[in-house]
C-alpha cells in the first residue's frame, strides 16, 4: 500500500486533494477501505514514536507539561468567568455555540490583558531611595548591649 499512501500524500501536498475531502472519504464506511486501515496503522506508528520520544527526553516532558498547564489554567479561568446558566449553552445552533465560546475566550483574554497592564503599572513604580544610614533606628542601644 506504500504507493497508494505516497500518491495520497503527494496529492495533498500539491493541492489536488483537500485533506478535509480525504478525511470525509475515509470516514464513510472506511473499515472496509484498505487505505483507511493503512493510514490508521501509520497513525499508530507515528503516535508510538512520539510517545517514545516523549518518554526518552526529560526536557521535552517538562516543556509539554508546562504548556499543558498553561492551557489548563486558561481553560480554568474561562470556566470561572462563564456566566449565565452556569456556562451551559442551551442553544443547539452551532453558530450560536461558537459565538458563545468565542465571547468567553475573548473575555478571558481581556481579563489576562488587563491584569498584565495592572501588574506592569505596579512594577514600574519607583520605590523611595534607600537610605543606608537608617536615621529612624537608634543604634546606640545595640552598642550598649554588646
Amino acid at each position: 500500500m506504500w504507493p497508494d499512501l505516497m500518491r495520497v500524500a503527494i496529492s495533498i501536498r500539491e493541492g489536488r486533494l483537500n485533506s478535509v475531502t480525504l478525511l470525509r472519504r475515509l470516514g464513510s464506511h472506511s473499515r472496509k477501505n484498505e487505505i483507511y486501515r493503512v493510514f490508521r496503522e501509520v497513525g499508530h506508528s507515528v503516535r508510538t514514536v512520539a510517545l517514545l520520544r516523549f518518554l526518552a527526553d526529560p526536557a521535552s516532558r517538562r516543556r509539554i507539561t508546562a504548556v499543558t498547564n498553561k492551557v489548563e489554567g486558561f481553560n480554568g479561568l474561562s470556566a470561572w468567568l462563564r456566566f449565565g446558566n452556569d456556562g451551559v449553552i442551551a442553544d443547539n445552533d452551532p453558530a450560536e455555540q461558537e459565538r458563545m465560546i468565542k465571547f468567553n475566550s475573548l473575555l478571558a483574554n481581556c481579563v489576562i490583558f488587563h491584569t498584565a497592564l495592572d501588574m506592569t503599572d505596579v512594577l514600574r513604580l519607583r520605590p523611595d531611595d534607600f537610605d543606608p544610614d537608617l536615621p529612624e533606628i537608634d543604634f546606640t542601644l545595640l552598642g550598649e548591649a554588646a
